[in-house]
């Protein structure tokens, strides 16, 4: 039987996944209805708050694979509310302490490297062959949240062009198969719906491209 605490952990996972499936779900549907891939403000929110969450929930879990995977794109969700000037309007101090939170985390983990290696390196439930694969699909899944922002820099927009999208479905396959390994519920319903959306925001630049030909 599940402990309270295994619990409560898995509520914060599963959290953190609700708010990272309805970005994913609500783009879809706003791209839909404008017949064409768009990245609304509600996307970054989203993905902020579904990441804050995740980070908990991989700290707790001890599982350096899905820590690694939000140390870079949690500042890109961030820089795309700035040029979207949604960043501007939160308050300077929860701003302060939204954006110190991967820092001081870090450091934390720093503070004591010998547990820190015991502990997320060498955890008995994950390998360290499943933990490189589970670390190369969240690098690659921030691979696509970094090229996304080369992508809009260049353009000053906040764009997510169709490369992030390709990126997206080729990390979610990975990250599936580890969750699969790890039986972790959360990773594998949580990337369930990113196989339908990314697929879909796809189909919808090939048809924009089509009618642009």
């Amino acid at each position: 039987m599940m402990g309270t605490t295994a619990i409560w952990v898995y509520a914060i996972g599963f959290l953190a996944q609700g708010f990272f499936s309805a970005r994913m779900l609500l783009q879809w549907g706003m791209s839909e209805k404008a017949h064409r891939v768009v990245s609304p403000n509600i996307y970054w929110i989203c993905s902020l708050v579904g990441s804050i969450l995740l980070f908990a929930y991989g700290w707790l879990r001890n599982d350096f694979a899905i820590i690694l995977g939000q140390m870079i794109s949690y500042y890109i969700y961030i820089w795309n509310l700035n040029i979207k000037g949604v960043w501007q309007r939160v308050p300077r101090g929860l701003r302060l302490a939204i954006g110190a939170l991967p820092a001081v985390s870090v450091v934390m983990m720093a503070s004591d490297g010998a547990a820190f290696v015991a502990s997320f390196l060498h955890n008995e439930d994950v390998p360290l062959p499943l933990l490189l694969w589970g670390s190369a699909g969240q690098v690659v899944f921030t691979l696509r949240f970094i090229y996304q922002w080369h992508y809009s820099y260049r353009r000053h927009e906040s764009v997510l062009p169709l490369g992030f999208w390709i990126i997206s479905l080729t990390g979610c396959a990975i990250i599936v198969s580890y969750g699969a390994f790890r039986y972790d519920p959360v990773l594998i319903l949580g990337q369930s719906v990113g196989f339908f959306t990314y697929s879909r925001n796809i189909m919808l630049y090939n048809k924009q491209r089509k009618k642009q030909s």
